[in-house]
């Protein structure tokens, strides 16, 4: 137990110095913080694996607050509980809190230069690049089978398509995803489920299994 003590704490800093990095190079939001979390905590550092981050994503996104401070609270508190919660969370805060303080002071004078506006052009396009990359990043770790992919895809239209809130698909792909199983079930298929390991090269295959 003692060691388990000592060992959180000697962790804390890694924690805290991982999201300090992280924190002032995600510009558009915690969706671009996505690939930028998996490369440094699965990729790495080795504390966690890629289908962990994102159910992180997915409870994160689900709950009321910014992804990006709940994701990093989530990842956190996985790896050293409440002390490495905290840590995160105040490690991809600080710079936040210090970036947004100093541009609330210079950008109101220079929002409206075209260097300025020429620079946040780039930026808005790089962020979409980021965001897409997470996306078949995550999608290869959710994305199991033609079921899954059919759920994805539907999704995909809803929100495109319809005004109804993020959240709500998130509970309704519960539901579907435990009627699903239990449909599959009593069809005698068998379904791949999380304590399943995967290996992405086996992605091609993967997509002709299922209902």
């Amino acid at each position: 137990m003692a060691h388990s003590f000592v060992q959180t704490w000697k962790q804390l800093p890694a924690i805290f110095m991982c999201f300090l990095k992280i924190g002032p190079v995600t510009f558009g939001g915690g969706y671009a913080m996505i690939p930028l979390i998996e490369r440094e905590v699965v990729e790495k550092r080795k504390w966690l694996e890629t289908k962990d981050v994102a159910d992180v994503f997915a409870v994160a996104e689900s709950i009321p607050g910014a992804i990006a401070i709940n994701s990093a609270t989530f990842i956190g508190y996985r790896l050293a509980g409440a002390p490495g919660a905290i840590a995160a969370m105040a490690g991809v805060l600080l710079p936040t809190f210090l970036i947004v303080l100093m541009l609330s002071v210079f950008f109101l004078q220079v929002q409206d230069h075209p260097k300025v506006e020429a620079a946040f052009q780039g930026i808005r396009a790089a962020i979409v690049a980021l965001i897409c990359y997470a996306g078949v990043k995550i999608g290869k770790t959710a994305v199991l089978d033609k079921t899954t992919l059919a759920v994805a895809l539907a999704t995909v239209g809803l929100l495109f398509f319809s005004h109804l809130h993020p959240a709500l698909m998130i509970v309704a792909g519960f539901f579907v995803g435990a009627a699903l199983v239990a449909l599959r079930t009593k069809m005698g298929l068998k379904t791949k489920l999380e304590g399943q390991h995967y290996e992405e090269r086996e992605w091609g295959f993967m997509m002709g299994d299922g209902i």
